[in-house]
């Protein structure tokens, strides 16, 4: 019918100045309304509410597969078997395709070593040998083989769903990149990770590759896309979109002084994501690791993550709204500048105490 509907935040109207009752309610609201006081917040478009249902449901079956492998590290360590910390990884191959022969009664050593391949563990057989002597009790084996049951189950669930969201972001693509077939994946896809190729039907999606950012892989960025979407004209600048992602900081002023910074708390999906991608900047080498580990050691891990993600977040804005490829040397800059603020406060101290520093170049 023509009607524009808009979704308000409550803490946007409640503090307005006015007398309001709770039977006017909603004549309030259309006054504040009328007057343009009221902002709509962000929703993003159909396609991308979708997708994140679909992220959503695929990450709880993804934490419901690890807790349920955690519970078959314990049955093994309920058997006496220490195979499972002999291994790196449980999920693998090998290790399940020992941990199924001890569900169906399989209990020699030998025998369990012999129907896999071992060539590739760093293992010796004779300590892989002496992890799988244990007490294989019928109970236990039991219990072992439901929890198996339960693992392949919430695996086939996450390859459904990915199924699913393969078959939307073919929808998504651009009228002129969807009569060019995506190539399959060539790397065997890791734990966790999507088997069909994610980079790039978000490349042809967005138009840049978002994954030459520090620190933001396919997984994170096909997150933040189905909270935020492509249209990066709601927020007018960079900073107002951290801001909404409440990464920037909020002074508090009186007087015309700081006196302190707000703490505001979010559960905004795109937030997560992206403070979780400058957390692994801690051993980067890169611009961002080295800020990262400077604000770390000067004002603490937490304001080194929120100002790193600020950073992400600034680059995904100009990246996406820009259409510009992704370039290490405008994040460099900002290095170059510290470099040289620091080389003017060691000359102005060594001409305190009567020295003079000569720069010498290489």
């Amino acid at each position: 019918y023509g009607l524009v509907v808009t979704l308000v935040n409550a803490r946007n109207y409640k503090n307005v100045d006015g007398q309001k009752t709770d039977v006017k309610d909603c004549q309030w609201l259309q006054q504040l309304h009328a007057h343009g006081l009221l902002r709509s917040s962000h929703i993003a478009q159909e396609q991308y509410r979708e997708l994140r249902t679909y992220i959503h449901e695929r990450g709880i079956l993804q934490q419901q597969k690890s807790d349920t492998l955690n519970r078959i590290h314990k049955v093994l360590t309920q058997m006496n078997v220490k195979f499972q910390h002999v291994i790196s990884d449980i999920e693998g191959v090998t290790a399940m395709g020992v941990i199924e022969q001890i569900a169906q009664g399989e209990t020699s050593p030998e025998v369990l070593l012999s129907k896999v391949k071992t060539d590739q563990l760093k293992a010796t057989k004779e300590v892989l040998i002496k992890s799988l002597q244990g007490e294989f009790k019928s109970h236990y084996i039991i219990v072992l083989k439901n929890h198996l049951t339960a693992f392949h189950f919430y695996k086939k669930q996450m390859l459904e769903y990915e199924q699913i969201i393969e078959q939307l972001l073919k929808k998504m693509l651009p009228p002129t990149a969807q009569s060019i077939a995506v190539k399959s994946k060539k790397i065997k896809a890791r734990k966790n990770q999507y088997h069909f190729n994610l980079k790039e039907y978000l490349h042809k999606i967005v138009g840049v590759d978002l994954t030459q950012i520090d620190g933001l892989d396919e997984s994170t960025v096909l997150t933040i896309i189905s909270v935020v979407g492509l249209n990066m004209h709601k927020w007018p600048t960079a900073d107002h979109f951290s801001s909404w992602l409440n990464l920037a900081a909020r002074p508090k002023k009186s007087g015309g002084k700081i006196i302190g910074y707000q703490k505001r708390f979010t559960n905004n999906i795109a937030t997560q994501a992206f403070r979780m991608a400058a957390q692994t900047m801690w051993q980067h080498k890169g611009t961002l690791g080295h800020l990262y580990r400077r604000l770390s050691h000067t004002k603490g891990s937490k304001k080194a993550i929120k100002a790193v993600a600020r950073r992400l977040a600034v680059i995904f804005y100009n990246m996406v709204k820009k259409q510009t490829a992704y370039d290490p040397k405008i994040v460099a800059l900002d290095e170059e500048k510290l470099k040289q603020r620091r080389i003017t406060r060691l000359k102005k101290d060594a001409e305190k105490l009567g020295c003079k520093i000569e720069i010498l170049t290489a």
